[in-house]
């Protein structure tokens, strides 16, 4: 069964390896059984809330009575109670009390012992149960028993009838019986897990944008049932989960906004999660080796949309050093090992491009982005030799050819020269070349040198533009792909970084080029030292509206050029800086993130001295009472305006194990900075 973003995709899927066996032991949804997890609460929240079973908080924090103040309160409540009623049973406040009793019971009655006898207990009750609610009230007893008994979690109420998930009323209501029927019953058993749900889900979206569909759809359930509409790798599961993810919001916590007076009161203790509603505004994390954004960060990102490319959902690229414990080998379609003669598939240089122009733009970018504010030059540089190589051979150069024709070989020209002899079109291109390799500040010869850095023994069989190989391009994103790429950081860093950079500007372009994006495609770069250019600052801003992100982790704002890192980070809508960075990097967080108007109380106290006996006496029960002298405040209250975090305290103030997370969704809402607990 075809769906949205996935029409054809088997037929399209590139260079398929071998399908992994399935998990042998399937991670449970979140929250238990999979129809316990479709009737979970998920109330509406604001953007980054863990909304699986979340629980609102008011958006104040009531002012709580101290623990001492309120169980002396309510001893002294409780005693005074008690002294009350036993002044009333004695008779030594009257018997007024006793008159409804007697104003409000028959006379016969009276006649009648038991009668008589039950009617003034049941009265007694009345009274002494008025008499302990009233001071019990007085006494904030239901506080201490809200505040300290042991409460259990109830559990949600049971949907109203036709409304259970667990039924599939979508499928019901459309006539469909048969088939929800069979994904019922699948539910209820377990056969159907939480990616098959949002899989069928996805498809089901699909048939109603195209009702031609549904007869295939229909088809497809009553075969294959909870295995329907399946991911063109058929895998159904990861093999390892190591965060709690939710299909149903396609969310992936993270942590937990901790209990801190810098989080807003309504979002302390709930949990904090990410998704493609905020990860299509795309995310920076800056933070030191080790402070966790690999695990604690990249890692249930990857692995969420992994799970979403095998609902049909999303398409994902993870860019990695080899040998990081990213993610395991079978839970990725394609998996490119640059320099490695293992690999399964070679990286197109050129993104799949045909036309010789955007080629350039997308190599150009790669090559000299980070070292010339516009790459524009080099980018015509490029055109003007790939042009006319692809019209003489038929496709564009590989790296040797490239390197050949930029660092000026005679031979390599003049044969370029030959075959294209009858074109006056890619001759003018030619000749322009050679006028401008002739000035002394030629771009071709940076370009030379930074193309010989692919051109190494490593990359032999990488790069190659022959008909030959299996070479896998980004505009493969179109289909619910999951993508690896390892990158040889360790011996070649300087070609590592080029890769990274082609890789996000062939990324960016084939995004924005997409004639479908139902399918929401991101690019993960777990390390994006030197990669940020001015093309892709500009080009990031735009992927809100194609559906699609990019995630970029970097251990210092230093590894990207001083006039971007402003730029960077108020492109990205979603920040974070995890603890341990350095009071430089947190000054451009905090300058990004603003100020706020904050009430500050100033109280001045003063202890009340008296010398009468009695006020004395009551000085002292006070004491006795609430711990604290009896004093005299004057309290001064003003309005200031405060960064919401400064540099020093996102050098010095965020624990380790923790970050300082800020959000933006796709419609623009935004989230401030809350200081979260990744470790929960």
């Amino acid at each position: 069964m075809d769906t949205d973003g996935t029409y054809e995709a088997r037929r399209s899927h590139v260079g398929k390896p071998p399908v992994p066996p399935p998990p042998r032991h399937a991670p449970e949804p979140a929250g238990g059984g999979t129809a316990q997890w479709l009737r979970a609460p998920r109330p509406a929240a604001e953007p980054g809330v863990w909304r699986f079973g979340h629980r609102p908080r008011p958006e104040e924090e009531p002012e709580a009575v101290p623990a001492r103040r309120l169980f002396a309160g309510a001893v002294i409540a409780l005693l005074s109670g008690w002294l009350l009623w036993s002044l009333l049973w004695n008779g030594y406040l009257g018997y007024y009390w006793l008159w409804p009793l007697l104003v409000l019971t028959p006379d016969e009655w009276r006649t009648q012992p038991g009668t008589w006898a039950t009617a003034s207990y049941v009265y007694y009750a009345l009274v002494g149960g008025g008499l302990l609610v009233f001071f019990a009230r007085i006494g904030h007893v239901p506080e201490i028993w809200r505040r300290y008994a042991r409460k259990k979690d109830t559990p949600p109420p049971p949907p109203p009838p036709g409304a259970d998930p667990v039924d599939w009323p979508e499928l019901r209501d459309a006539g469909l019986t048969e088939a929800a029927q069979r994904l019922a019953e699948a539910t209820r058993s377990g056969a159907l897990r939480d990616v098959d749900y949002a899989r069928i889900r996805r498809a089901w979206q699909g048939v109603r944008t195209h009702p031609d569909r549904l007869a295939a759809f229909t088809d497809a359930v009553r075969v294959h049932g909870p295995a329907a509409c399946a991911h063109p790798s058929g895998v159904r599961d990861l093999p390892v989960r190591t965060a709690a993810h939710d299909l149903a919001t396609a969310q992936v916590r993270i942590g937990t906004a901790a209990d801190h007076p810098r989080n807003p009161y309504a979002r302390r203790t709930t949990g904090v999660a990410l998704e493609p509603a905020v990860l299509g505004t795309s995310l920076v994390a800056v933070g030191p080796a080790g402070s966790g954004k690999t695990v604690r960060l990249v890692r249930p990102v990857v692995e969420s949309l992994c799970l979403q490319a095998l609902a049909n959902r999303a398409a994902v690229v993870a860019v990695t050093a080899h040998g990081s414990a990213l993610a395991p080998d079978q839970a990725f379609d394609v998996i490119v090992s640059v320099g490695r003669p293992d690999s399964s598939h070679d990286l197109d240089l050129y993104g799949g491009a045909d036309d010789p122009d955007e080629a350039a733009r997308m190599l150009a970018e790669a090559l000299v982005g980070d070292l010339v504010p516009d790459s524009r030059r080099a980018a015509t540089a490029l055109a003007q030799l790939i042009g006319p190589y692809r019209v003489a051979h038929g496709h564009f150069p590989a790296v040797p050819e490239l390197r050949e024709l930029l660092g000026g070989a005679p031979g390599a020209l003049a044969a370029l020269r030959e075959a294209v002899a009858d074109d006056p079109a890619q001759l003018r291109e030619l000749d322009a070349r050679q006028r401008q390799a002739e000035r002394g500040d030629d771009v071709g010869v940076l370009l030379a040198e930074r193309i010989a850095f692919l051109d190494r023994p490593a990359f032999a069989r990488f790069f190659t533009t022959g008909p030959e190989g299996h070479r896998f391009s980004l505009r493969a994103v179109e289909h619910p792909l999951r993508v690896r790429v390892d990158l040889p950081e360790r011996g070649h860093a300087e070609a590592s970084r080029i890769v990274a950079r082609l890789l996000l500007a062939q990324f960016t372009e084939a995004a924005l080029g997409r004639a479908d994006r139902s399918l929401f495609a991101c690019l993960v770069l777990d390390d994006a030292t030197y990669t940020v250019t001015a093309d892709s600052v500009r080009a990031v801003q735009r992927l809100r509206s194609a559906n699609a992100g990019v995630v970029l982790a970097l251990r210092t704002l230093e590894d990207v050029p001083e006039a971007l890192r402003g730029p960077l980070l108020g492109a990205v809508g979603c920040r974070m800086a995890f603890a341990g960075i350095a009071s430089w990097d947190g000054g451009r967080f905090a300058e990004t993130w603003g100020t706020e108007w904050v009430q500050t109380r100033d109280v001045t106290n003063r202890q009340i001295i008296s010398d009468e006996p009695l006020t004395k006496a009551l000085h002292f029960m006070r004491r006795l009472v609430t711990g604290k002298a009896a004093t005299a405040e004057a309290v001064t209250v003003r309005e200031v305006e405060r960064q919401r975090w400064s540099a020093s305290d996102l050098a010095h103030a965020v624990p380790p194990g923790h970050a300082v997370l800020s959000l933006t969704g796709v419609r623009g809402e935004h989230v401030p900075p809350l200081l979260v607990d990744l470790r929960t």
